[in-house]
Order: C-alpha cells, then structure tokens, then sequence
C-alpha cells in the first residue's frame, strides 16, 4: 500500500490566466511525481489587486502569498501600474491577517519565465510583442502572435512538451540572467521593502516556483 503523502498549500494572486495555467500545470505535475515529499495544492486565482486578494482570503496561520505581475515597459502608464501592485502587496501586509506578500515579477512579461523552461533568452527586448519569436524557437510553433499563443489550447498545447527537469532549468536560467544583471552593475531598484531591475531581462518569478520544488525534496 502506498504511504499517503502529508498536504502544502501554496498562494498565489496572478495577473492573467498564463500564470494560472501554469501554475496549475505544475501543481499536477509535481503530485504525479512519486519523488515528491508532499502533495501540493496551489491557490492561484486572477487577482490584479494584492490587496483585494487578501481581503477575500480566510487563514487562521502566517502565510506567504506571492504576486506573480509584470513590469511591461518603461512607459509612464506601466511603471505606475507595477508601483500600484507593490503598494497594494504592502498594504495586504498590513492588514493584520498574518500575511507575508511577495513579488514574482517578471520583466518585460511572464512569458519570459515560460520560454526559458526550453531556452535561454538574455536579449534585451523593445517591445512584449518580441517575445513570440523566442516562444516559437523554444516551443517549435508557428504562433503568429502573442495573442494565438495566448490562446488556452496554444498554451496548453506548449505545456505539455516540459516536463520537471525543464522546471529546474528555468530556474537556472533565471538565476544567470539576474546574476548578469548584477554583474553588469544594473541599479537595483527599491519600492516599499521590494526590488527589481529596470533593463529586461529579469524576473524573480523562480523564486516561488524554486521554493515548492525545494520543499519537495524535487530539488
């Protein structure tokens, strides 16, 4: 008879539906893996607002939530956006309910974390809409944007080529691209107790993503 795994409950508020496919994907994933120390449940709705988000939560324990959200340009309308999601995760933290929030940002896009379960991808992009390119090298598609790729059955359909080891070599991936980032002597910017770089690529999306692995024993 097989010994029942004990349970981990993971949170997270993500800004699109990407982030909550995959993260649902790895959720199978990993309680399909007979090495897993536990089984893993990931909550993971499409939460804009941090704050809005951990009002609506119901805990009786100190939890970490991260916030999986991107720095989409430079541009005045963008930066103000990724500055509204910090202040609404610092002021979750405030609310008295015991919740620790995190940033799992990703710049320019979430994307960038999906093309480097297959490939590196350290070029420094002008516009989001560049990143279809290194998703049809990495995926071996002929997406013929950003929005067909998008698309539930696309990205589903991207998914099911990765497998765990691909987990582990984004997050290597992800690691030499903030390593290069400090390297090349970058500002590491700080807002409300989170930081983050300007330039693309980066990302601290592995983080989280590391941490369940981790506790796993699937690293």
């Amino acid at each position: 008879m097989t010994e029942r795994k004990p349970n981990k409950k993971y949170y997270f508020s993500v800004e699109g539906e990407t982030e909550y496919w995959y993260l649902k994907w790895l959720q199978d994933l990993i309680n399909k893996t007979e090495k897993s120390a536990y089984k893993i449940s990931i909550d993971c709705p499409v939460k804009k607002n941090p704050l809005k988000h951990a009002k609506s939560l119901t805990i009786t324990r100190k939890i970490e939530v991260y916030h999986f959200f991107d720095y989409e340009s430079d541009e005045e309308i963008h930066e103000q956006r990724f500055k509204d999601a910090m202040d609404n995760m610092k002021k979750a933290q405030n609310l008295g309910k015991q919740i620790v929030y995190k940033s799992g940002y990703s710049n320019f896009t979430f994307d960038l974390w999906i093309i480097l379960h297959r490939i590196d991808c350290n070029s420094s992009f002008v516009h989001r809409k560049q990143y279809i390119t290194a998703i049809n090298r990495a995926y071996d598609e002929k997406f013929q944007d950003m929005k067909e790729y998008k698309e539930e059955d696309s990205f589903k359909r991207c998914l099911k080529k990765l497998q765990l080891s691909n987990v582990n070599d984004a997050i290597k991936r992800a690691k030499s691209i903030m390593q290069k980032n400090e390297d090349s002597g970058y500002i590491l910017h700080r807002y409300k107790g989170y930081k983050y770089y300007k330039e693309n690529p980066s990302l601290v999306v592995w983080e989280a993503i590391e941490k369940i692995l981790m506790d796993c024993e699937l690293i």
